[in-house]
């Protein structure tokens, strides 16, 4: 029986024992899920034999995740999707110039949820001209309907700042300019509807370059269309070159539909990505054709038919590794699934 180590990345210790079936084969593994609230995150590394694990979501409902949180202007804001929704990674902070005073230079502090402390603390101040990039790792922004993404950025007036977002943190889209305390965003006229970003970028505009906090002051960046981000292996999924889903990967695919089927979603979004080798044309295309093959497949198989569902094939465009190795080249080659709930 081959040999699977699991790691489990979870806020609780309260578990349970399942065991899965490796498709075809006689040999089963135990897997322990850890009961987290709103979702586990599972890794599993394999020794003799390659398969998926997908790290699913438990959902009670969408209702259960939605929180309530200050906008820091005396107002309210529910993101749907709660805690996890919000940019959980920075990437690079420019301080401007003249810059802010060095409390408020800690970027860490515009990561996660909003905590201002109604003090001087708790936000990052980006100082003028400052911009700072943020990363959504385990989550996804998607382009649904109304708005999609909401900045928490505090004070008495709200200093103009450049919104721009990114699939891959190296080609960025300008949304707009946030100004006058509207910092509820639709992206809609930037993107094209479904589709997915994990970067965000805020740049100051120099429009208050005064005091000890130049600059636009940010508490936090959450995607109010927001969804969970799951990964497939396109060698578990597909032969090479090929877009028919094989029978060994139905049973993972199945256990995803089921966890889409046990809450209340409105989009899933499918995306297909091949490595580097080949040309540019049957890369788009193979990857085109895998997530409408992956797409086809789930979306016979949920069960509310109100949900709306969209493919994109991009195929080399967006590496989440160097196309230098094997290695590299097998992380590049998968389809990514994002659901976001109703």
């Amino acid at each position: 029986m081959p040999d699977y180590g699991i790691s489990i990345a979870c806020g609780n210790d309260m578990n349970q024992e399942r065991v899965f079936k490796d498709n075809g084969r006689s040999d089963s593994f135990s897997l322990r899920v850890s009961s987290c609230p709103g979702v586990f995150v599972a890794r599993a590394i394999r020794t003799t034999t390659f398969f998926i694990l997908l790290c699913l979501p438990i959902f009670t409902s969408a209702q259960s995740l939605a929180k309530i949180y200050p906008d820091g202007h005396g107002g309210r804001v529910t993101i749907p999707l709660g805690d996890i929704a919000f940019a959980d990674k920075i990437v690079r902070y420019f301080p401007g110039d003249p810059a802010p005073v060095a409390s408020a230079m800690d970027s860490s502090l515009c990561r996660g949820i909003p905590d201002f402390d109604n003090g001087d603390g708790g936000f990052l101040t980006l100082g003028c001209g400052g911009s700072v990039i943020l990363q959504f790792t385990n989550n996804a922004l998607v382009n649904g309907p109304g708005n999609d993404l909401f900045v928490f950025e505090l004070g008495k007036y709200v200093e103009k700042t450049r919104l721009s977002i990114s699939r891959d943190g190296k080609n960025w889209i300008d949304v707009g300019d946030i100004e006058g305390g509207n910092t509820a965003v639709d992206i809609s006229k930037a993107a094209k509807p479904g589709e997915v970003f994990n970067y965000v970028r805020l740049t100051d505009l120099r429009s208050d370059c005064k005091g000890s906090w130049p600059g636009a002051d940010i508490d936090a960046v959450a995607a109010v269309g927001s969804g969970r981000q799951y990964t497939l292996n396109t060698e578990v999924l597909f032969d090479p070159d090929q877009a028919v889903i094989k029978s060994a990967a139905k049973p993972s695919l199945d256990s995803l539909i089921a966890s889409i089927n046990a809450m209340p979603v409105s989009q899933v979004v499918i995306s297909g990505h091949t490595d580097s080798l080949g040309t540019d044309a049957h890369n788009k295309d193979l990857s085109s054709r895998r997530a409408k093959a992956v797409n086809a497949y789930i979306k016979a198989r949920v069960t509310d038919k109100t949900v709306t569902f969209y493919n994109f094939g991009y195929g080399e465009m967006y590496p989440v590794a160097p196309n230098l190795t094997d290695e590299g080249r097998k992380r590049n080659r998968r389809v990514e699934v994002v659901v976001v709930p109703g």
